[in-house]
C-alpha cells in the first residue's frame, strides 16, 4: 500500500461523515419528527403532569425540526467521522491480516457497538415530555460517562486481546475479549444508576416507537459512514498502477 498521511484520511472520514450525516437526517426527518411531534403533542395538553415547560420556545417547531436538526446531525456526523478516521488510522495493520474496506468495516462496526449500542441499552432516548428538566445535566453526565467507561473498556478488550493471542491464538484470544467486555459491560449496567422518569399515564407505544427511531438514525449514520469511508479510503490507499509508456517500434 501506498505510504498516506493521516490528514488524508482524516479529510475523508470527514467527508465520509457528512455524507452519512445527510442520510441520518432523512431517516431522523422522515421516522423521528413524527413521534416528537406526538410527544410534544401530549405534552401540551397537561399530560406529563408535574413538568413545567411553560415558556415559548425561542426557536419555532418548523425551524427546529428542519435547519435545526439538519445541522446538529451533520456537524455531529463530521466530528464523527473524523474520529472514526483516525482510529482507522491507527488500526489498519494492527488488527490482522485485512484490508483497507475490511479494517474500514471491523473499525465502523466496532464505534457503533461503543458508542451507539453499550450506552443506549443503558440510557436508552427519550421522546419530549419524558424526564425532569432538574436531572437533565445528571442524566447528560452518566449517559456521557457510559460512553467514557465503553470506550475505556473495548480499548481494555483490545490490549487483552492482543496479550493473549501468542497462547491462545488470534480466534481465542478475540473470544476471550470479547467476552470480557461483555462482562465488563454487564457489570458497569449494575453498577451505574439507572433513569426512569417517564411521567404517569405516557403512551409506552410513542416511547417504543421514539427509541426505535432513534436506533435507526444510529444505525443508518453508521453504516453509511462505514460504506462510504471504506470506498474512499480505498481510493486513497490503494496503489495506483504507473502508467505504461509507449512502446516505439524500432526499425
Amino acid at each position: 500500500m501506498n505510504p498516506i498521511s493521516p490528514r488524508v484520511l482524516l479529510v475523508r472520514g470527514m467527508l465520509a461523515g457528512l455524507l452519512a450525516g445527510v442520510a441520518a437526517f432523512l431517516v431522523a426527518y422522515l421516522l423521528g419528527e413524527s413521534k416528537v411531534d406526538a410527544a410534544i403533542a401530549i405534552e401540551e395538553a397537561g399530560a406529563a403532569v408535574g413538568h413545567d415547560h411553560g415558556d415559548e420556545p425561542p426557536v419555532s417547531r418548523a425551524l427546529q425540526a428542519t435547519a435545526g436538526l439538519g445541522t446538529g446531525v451533520l456537524l455531529f456526523a463530521v466530528a464523527l467521522g473524523g474520529i472514526a478516521a483516525l482510529v482507522f488510522c491507527y488500526a489498519l495493520g494492527r488488527i490482522g491480516r485485512f484490508g483497507t474496506r475490511a479494517t474500514a468495516a471491523l473499525v465502523t462496526g466496532a464505534l457503533f457497538v461503543v458508542v451507539t449500542l453499550v450506552p443506549f441499552f443503558k440510557y436508552p432516548a427519550n421522546p419530549p415530555a419524558v424526564g425532569d428538566p432538574d436531572t437533565a445535566a445528571r442524566r447528560t453526565a452518566l449517559y456521557l460517562l457510559m460512553i467514557a467507561l465503553s470506550a475505556l473498556l473495548a480499548a481494555g478488550a483490545l490490549i487483552l486481546g492482543r496479550r493473549l493471542a501468542p497462547g491462545l491464538g488470534n480466534w481465542n484470544a478475540s473470544v476471550v475479549a470479547g467476552l470480557a467486555f461483555i462482562a465488563a459491560v454487564g457489570l458497569s449496567y449494575a453498577l451505574l444508576p439507572g433513569i426512569n422518569e417517564v411521567p404517569e399515564g405516557f403512551p409506552a407505544a410513542l416511547i417504543w416507537d421514539f427509541r426505535l427511531a432513534s436506533l435507526a438514525i444510529q444505525t443508518t449514520l453508521w453504516a453509511t459512514f462505514g460504506l462510504a469511508f471504506a470506498f474512499l479510503a480505498e481510493r486513497a490507499i490503494a496503489p495506483t498502477a504507473a502508467p505504461k509508456e509507449a512502446v516505439q517500434p524500432t526499425s
